[in-house]
């Protein structure tokens, strides 16, 4: 194999921002965040909306979505001038 080539393959800590819940699994995704970990080792940090403690697949909870946001800013963008 080439050396220098492949990306830095990492412990990285997932922080689903929904549910509060943080997880710790192996990734080469790039963060400029860290954070602390229970081991006392500190882990780049990259910040999910959803994950397995929050999708309504896994959790069997429906979930709202307010999709007037995105109603808004289409509004905004395509409104006749």
């Amino acid at each position: 194999m080439k050396k220098d080539i492949h990306p830095d393959y990492r412990k990285v800590v997932f922080h689903d921002t929904s549910s509060d819940y943080k997880f710790v699994t192996r990734s080469t995704i790039q963060s400029e965040e860290t954070t602390e970990w229970e081991d006392g080792n500190t882990y780049p940090l990259v910040k999910i909306e959803v994950s397995s403690a929050s999708h309504p697949f896994y959790t069997g909870k429906k979930l709202y979505v307010d999709a007037a946001g995105r109603v808004e800013k289409f509004n905004r963008r395509y409104k006749k001038k």
